[in-house]
């Protein structure tokens, strides 16, 4: 028998729910009296926060479906009328775009008609856009704020709901939780919520399609007229992946405006397919598993270079062929941050000659390589450091430029990359097109490779050795006793281990954003946000070596970062290879004690 308080939950369920598939579901389940199921679905709901949504498509307040985007819509229109007038509601509305995932486009329609109907001005795609176009967006026609439904490259029974302020920027506390609270106060669907019927008849709505335009003009006036000749003139071409998603459209234009040449597409891969036929996870992450068939096709039409987005084209991969051994390199996110950022600083350096850097900055989370750094210590510009996530560095550069500042460049290890402000998120569509266009010049002045310039990069600023993985944890009280143990290392609170290898590598400083402790500052305490609702503490070596120990928010996994930071003219790059994976191997035994604690590696 179901109890009293699922009994309730399936009744409202039942009662709420206007999708026949879903609703057949739970059904279903009830006639077959399983209860485990229907509690497990039904019992506890997917929680709203930073990132939105993201969870299985199925049916249940645990999923994403029909009546739980419906509620996210009720909750979030309501939160949205509360912060903004009947004027600004009417007059600069929300914007709501999809990728091609199942249920996507319903998605969108739901939430649209839910703000129509709350009387806000909605400008809802009529057609599959990137992930970067509905920030774009918010900013081109000076939105409240927007909605992007992807699950970006999640498996394809995922999907999710990605929201965004005024300012363009992934939303931030306390917008998260003051959302929530309003989901929760506007479970019961409201009338003619479902009534989707005559949508596209309202007043209220309208196609933003202008805005891809004037994206792609952007992304254009972000590479200056001389690298558009450079570019017009090369007949470099390269093989691109939109790994079954919405990319390739966009990649398209915006090599064209810039005079590149057409992308060599992968047939298999360049339309959206909700279904992701040829790849197990939709993710060039992955490497060369996700990349097998952009190799085929590089290798067909003598092709050494290859970029692929992600499926909603947030974010970018590269891999190239080495002449001599003929094996193909994928890059790093943190090796693509640091061409990338070098290109960003030599583009603002061509025009502006008198070569004054002291208003510019640049951003990077702090798991991701310190390369930046290098670059702001050299040039004399200035870095700034954030919390993991783009929202971060979203909302970061919106300070800012509020202040004056310029933004040049930011990103994060997980092939993430925003190149300019025009949009205050990741971009693997405007990246793209800059990889492509820095391979122009490279090959134009000296016929340079990406792994040349990537090795010149680090004899002028300094080697960087990155050394990154993580270890399944699948119970909570045991990550809590390896990193309690490291706070209390000296059987004291707030004593931390001093060095690794019997006193062969010394600690030089701590930061510990779980209780606010770093080292580095003169008062001990840490400038970045702290949270105590997850573990992350960040030890640097005094010979450069940096380690990030962290728990994951969404699995259960204890991930570790760690990155040589050596000083221009330390050239035995190998030596510094080896040092970083010998303290890793060290810091990995003493620190996390994987074989005490029973952690399973990350398999290869």
């Amino acid at each position: 028998m179901a109890t009293p308080q699922l009994r309730e939950v399936i009744d409202q369920w039942l009662k709420w729910d206007q999708c026949e598939k879903t609703l057949t579901e739970i059904k279903a389940l009830e006639q077959a009296d399983d209860w485990k199921k229907l509690g497990e679905l039904l019992n506890t709901r997917l929680a709203f926060g930073t990132a939105g949504l993201r969870g299985k498509m199925r049916a249940g307040f645990n999923g994403m479906n029909d009546l739980v985007i419906a509620q996210t819509a009720q909750g979030l229109s309501t939160y949205m009328a509360e912060q903004f007038n009947e004027n600004e509601r009417k007059n600069r509305g929300i914007v709501f775009g999809y990728d091609g995932r199942h249920n996507s486009k319903r998605f969108a329609e739901i939430s649209a008609n839910v703000f129509v109907r709350a009387g806000f001005k909605v400008y809802l795609y009529r057609c599959l856009v990137a992930t970067p176009l509905v920030p774009y967006t918010i900013r081109h026609f000076n939105c409240l704020g927007g909605v992007m439904v992807t699950a970006s490259h999640n498996p394809k029974d995922d999907n999710g709901y990605k929201v965004y302020w005024s300012n363009g920027a992934q939303i931030i506390t306390p917008h998260d939780k003051n959302i929530q609270k309003a989901i929760m106060a506007n479970l019961e669907p409201w009338v003619d919520t479902w009534n989707t019927s005559n949508l596209y008849d309202s007043e209220l709505l309208i196609d933003p399609k202008e805005a891809i335009k004037a994206y792609v003009d952007k992304v254009r006036e972000t590479v200056p007229p001389t690298f558009i000749e450079t570019n017009s003139q090369s007949n470099l071409r390269l093989v691109y992946s939109a790994m079954h998603g919405v990319g390739y459209p966009f990649v398209r234009d915006t090599f064209e405006a810039v005079k590149l040449q057409p992308v060599l597409a992968v047939e298999e891969q360049k339309e959206a397919d909700p279904e992701f036929p040829t790849v197990v996870f939709p993710n060039p992450e992955e490497g060369k598993s996700a990349l097998e068939l952009s190799i085929k096709k590089a290798e067909s039409t003598g092709c050494s270079i290859i970029l692929a987005n992600d499926p909603d084209a947030d974010r970018l991969a590269l891999a190239t062929k080495n002449p001599t051994t003929g094996k193909w390199k994928v890059y790093s996110g943190n090796e693509i941050g640091a061409l990338l950022g070098w290109w960003a600083i030599h583009l603002y350096k061509h025009t502006h000659p008198e070569g004054d850097l002291s208003n510019c900055y640049l951003l990077a989370s702090t798991v991701s390589s310190k390369i930046l750094r290098a670059f702001a210590e050299k040039e004399g510009l200035h870095f700034i450091e954030t919390l993991t996530g783009f929202k971060w560095m979203g909302n970061e550069s919106d300070k800012l430029m509020n202040n004056g500042k310029t933004v040049l460049f930011a990103f994060e290890e997980a092939i993430g990359f925003m190149f300019s402000t025009n949009v205050l998120d990741k971009d693997g569509v405007s990246a793209a097109c800059h990889l492509a266009s820095m391979a122009c010049y490279l090959e134009a002045n000296g016929n340079i490779s990406f792994d040349e310039k990537l090795q010149a990069i680090y004899k002028e600023y300094g080697f960087h050795y990155n050394n990154s993985s993580y270890y399944f944890c699948y119970e909570p009280p045991v990550i809590n006793k390896i990193f309690e143990r490291l706070r209390n290392f000296a059987g004291a609170p707030k004593t931390y281990p001093c060095s690794i290898i019997e006193g062969k590598y010394k600690i030089k400083y701590i930061r510990d954003l779980t209780n606010g402790v770093d080292t580095a500052q003169h008062d001990g305490k840490a400038i970045l946000p702290v949270s105590a609702s997850s573990h992350m503490i960040t030890f640097t070596f005094e010979n450069g070596l940096v380690i990030t120990l962290r728990t994951s928010g969404t699995e259960p996994k204890i991930k570790y970062y760690a990155e040589m930071c050596a000083q221009p003219g330390q050239e035995d790059f190998d030596g510094l290879i080896n040092t970083t994976n010998e303290m890793v191997t060290a810091i990995v035994q003493e620190f996390l004690q994987p074989n005490e604690n029973n952690l399973t590696a990350k398999s290869d």
